[in-house]
């Protein structure tokens, strides 16, 4: 089992890291972005609700990878 912790598995805890941020970091896009919407004044029903949804989750899907490749290279030190 400890033989999965070793460094040449750094890309396969990369994608487990983005998968778990990645839920957590569309819900905060996408309730920042509803918000931003309301104190301007648009009304946002669910059809843009859904547009927002999908915009906030190709943000968060390229931003928790990036985050998760740096962060376990840097952990593993893969880039050493």
């Amino acid at each position: 089992m400890a033989a999965i912790f070793q460094p040449q598995y750094w890309l396969l805890w990369s994608v487990v890291l983005a998968l778990l941020l990645f839920f957590p970091i569309r819900k905060i896009i996408w309730v920042m972005t509803i918000r931003r919407a309301q104190r301007k004044g648009e009304a946002a029903d669910a059809a843009e609700q859904q547009r927002l949804l999908l915009r906030a989750g190709v943000t968060a899907a390229l931003l928790s990878f990036v985050f998760s490749v740096f962060y376990t290279n840097y952990l593993f030190g893969a880039g050493s």
